[in-house]
């Protein structure tokens, strides 16, 4: 349950855990956190259970605290885990050095792992009987010895990895006798990691371990030069590692040699089943599998991935792909391993095997790159990465199961980048794209999160500057989007001083087509709600709208647009035009001319959804020179994408009100004639065709960004 919450990307913090207040109740004996807020209070409360095991990776709120709580409660305790950042055992003031001395008291303990813990010579280990994994990453040895390990007869595991120097210890581990698994290895390979002695070291090391398994001497010199030796046996086998030539003829199941002196990893004779290296794909990936709790490795693993991806050469993708994933899902926190995975991520579902991606597998890559993101918002290549890798999913289809995550993310990539940078410009796109065919409610959260002053802000910014570029056209047409048919977000244009930003734009970029049609698009909606049109009805706005009637930019698409606009504002009626000039009837004499300009066969570039306030002006007989544009607009879509809006007329009962108006005595003998193509259109779609029909409403398919940004 508790990992499930984490998976869901919920906290587990102090609040949560009270769930658990009754021990009897909700009784645990296995408890892991990763990237918990939770206090020395929340484990006051864990710890009163009877627990088994405790694992805790990046909770930097605990202190010492919950260590004194743990060896009160769990002296049971069979496996105990502190990760990074886990400061149960250290200070956590980073300028104070002093240790802390404490003693293990948890009698039956058999896996224990610290992490850059201080070990005092005082620390007591003999008792600790039932010990068989031993983990002490990146400990400090204060005068403490391994000499304290050899009276534990079941230990069979030991990891050393990143403590150093160790030279002094061989002695001791070679008494060792049970050791099944050693791990000496080193992440700062030629700053670490080098023996005055190392073919000696290693040889008596192995041959005096005669139960080892698994060794692990990434990042030391301990390999040798690579001078082969060849086995003092009948077979005739060498080893290119001179102090692994008593293994020949028992290979170990596992050697580390990942960036070790001399490139090891590249020699031929290397007598190990598996080897975790730099030099092929499979020994990278069981580098990755072998060092998933190893930052500082994981980084380089990743990038190494990165390099096989990038060029085509990696094979085993799925592999590939699952050990990306554990590795960013484990490190939410490090920066390095989210760049380097997202990066991999990228090339992962760039590729050709991500048609075999099903849904479950596709959620996972987008929430773990969600993950990141949000945590490394003011990372620039973190966000660019995961913009670029996100571009690969079919947008807003796939993402719909994180799409509130996501916005918020897009928006804080919007509004907090440097002007013209490319996180900004790839994050309005994929902000447009979610924008773009979602429903109403999502539109409003959309404008909830603040996406309208988001936009105005990014438009004022270049108004100040002068400058047109991408990011501009695309906010207007974010804007139109989140507008369409959502009502506050129109108001929440107009209250952030849209108007004003759209006459400077008809000033400052008057030959821009994309930015005219997108700013009319848009004026188009906030017309479409009768509660704001009073707002629009200034000498200067209807001016500006009455002059565009004859735009012939984008096609038809700014002047259908402003007529639109003037339709829907006339449709109030006479007493609504509070302004002398320009005079209703003109502005309505100049629109029937401009729509009957119009090429009936004109192809559109854009999308409706609904025709719901096309038919209301239909039913505007005060005004029929308002019916006149939207009987136009319905012939003309009919006519040209039949397939998809001949049924959207039909399925909102416009056939009834068409057929209502040619059978009214009031309309002029124009809209009866346009309202009996539309008519007839419908009709010849539901009757048997011959030949080939075709639909070109299937914009909302395309994958360029200059289509999909397009929504009526």
């Amino acid at each position: 349950f508790l990992r499930y919450h984490q998976d869901c990307g919920h906290d587990i913090n102090d609040r949560f855990i009270q769930i658990f207040r009754d021990t009897e109740k909700t009784p645990l004996r296995h408890v892991s956190l990763r990237n918990s807020t939770i206090t020395n209070e929340g484990m006051r409360i864990l710890l009163r259970h009877q627990l088994n095991s405790l694992s805790m990776w990046y909770c930097n709120k605990i202190t010492t605290a919950s260590w004194n709580i743990l060896i009160e409660h769990c002296r049971q305790l069979r496996s105990l885990e502190l990760g990074r950042f886990v400061d149960m055992l250290k200070h956590s003031e980073p300028n104070e050095k002093t240790p802390i001395d404490f003693q293990l008291l948890l009698p039956r303990l058999q896996r224990l792992k610290l992490n850059g813990v201080v070990l005092q010579p005082t620390i007591q280990f003999s008792h600790l009987t039932e010990l068989c994994h031993l983990d002490l990453t990146a400990c400090i040895f204060a005068e403490f010895s391994l000499k304290a390990l050899v009276d534990l007869p079941n230990l069979r595991t030991l990891i050393l990895f990143n403590v150093w120097p160790l030279e002094h210890e061989f002695p001791t581990l070679c008494k060792l006798k049970n050791l099944e698994t050693l791990d000496l290895s080193v992440s700062r390979a030629n700053v670490d990691g080098n023996y005055l002695t190392p073919n000696k070291l290693l040889a008596n090391l192995v041959e005096n371990l005669p139960k080892l398994r698994h060794l692990d001497i990434s990042g030391t010199n301990l390999a040798g030069d690579g001078v082969a030796e060849r086995a003092g046996s009948c077979t005739g086998n060498s080893s290119d590692i001179p102090g692994l030539v008593s293994r020949v003829d028992r290979p170990l199941d596992f050697l580390g040699i990942y960036y070790t002196s001399h490139s090891a990893c590249k020699w031929h004779d290397i007598p190990a089943l598996r080897v975790a290296g730099e030099a092929t794909e499979e020994q990278i990936l069981v580098a990755a599998v072998a060092y998933q709790d190893r930052h500082e490795l994981l980084t380089k693993v990743l990038n190494d991935l990165y390099h096989l991806l990038r060029f085509e050469t990696c094979k085993q993708i799925h592999k590939a792909l699952d050990v990306v994933l554990s590795a960013m899902d484990k490190h939410i926190r490090v920066k390095n391993i989210q760049i380097s995975g997202s990066a991999t991520l990228f090339y992962i579902v760039k590729g050709r095997e991500k048609m075999k991606f099903g849904v479950p597998l596709k959620n996972h890559i987008i929430h773990t790159l969600l993950n990141g993101m949000s945590t490394h918002l003011t990372d620039d290549t973190m966000m660019r990465n995961g913009c670029l890798t996100l571009c690969q999913f079919n947008i807003p289809l796939d993402v719909m199961f994180e799409y509130e995550r996501l916005v918020q993310i897009l928006l804080h990539g919007v509004s907090y980048r440097e002007q013209e940078g490319f996180v900004q410009r790839i994050a309005i796109y994929l902000l447009n794209s979610l924008a773009c065919q979602v429903d109403g409610s999502q539109k409003l959260f959309l404008g909830d999160l603040g996406a309208i002053s988001t936009m105005l802000n990014l438009i004022n910014d270049r108004l100040s500057r002068r400058v047109f570029d991408d990011v501009m056209e695309v906010a207007w047409s974010t804007m139109w989007n989140v507008t369409d048919e959502t009502a506050k977000n129109c108001e929440r244009f107009l209250d952030g001083r849209g108007m004003e930003y759209f006459l400077r734009c008809l000033k400052l970029f008057p030959d821009r087509d994309e930015l005219l049609r997108n700013m009319m698009g848009l004026l188009g909606n906030v017309a479409e709600v009768k509660e704001l049109r009073p707002r629009l009805m200034t000498p200067e706005f209807i001016t500006e709208f009455s002059d565009l009637l004859d735009s012939s930019s984008d096609g038809i698409e700014v002047s259908y647009n402003a007529a639109g606009v003037l339709a829907h504002i006339a449709s109030d009626g006479a007493d609504a035009w509070t302004i002398p000039r320009p005079t209703r009837y003109s502005v309505l004499v100049r629109m029937v001319e401009a729509i009957e300009r119009w090429d009936l066969s004109a192809e559109r570039n854009i999308n409706y959804r609904s025709f719901e306030p096309i038919l209301g002006l239909i039913r505007c007989y005060h005004t029929p020179q308002c019916q006149h544009w939207a009987i136009w607009a319905l012939a003309n879509l009919t006519k040209v994408y039949p397939t998809k809006y001949c049924r959207v007329v039909e399925q909102e009962h416009g056939v009834e009100l068409l057929q209502e108006l040619i059978d009214h005595p009031q309309p002029y003998p124009r809209l009866k004639e346009l309202a009996q193509i539309v008519l007839t259109h419908c009709r010849n779609l539901s009757e048997p065709m011959n030949g080939t029909a075709t639909d070109g409403g299937g914009i909302n398919n395309s994958t360029d960004p200059n289509v999909m940004e397009l929504d009526g």
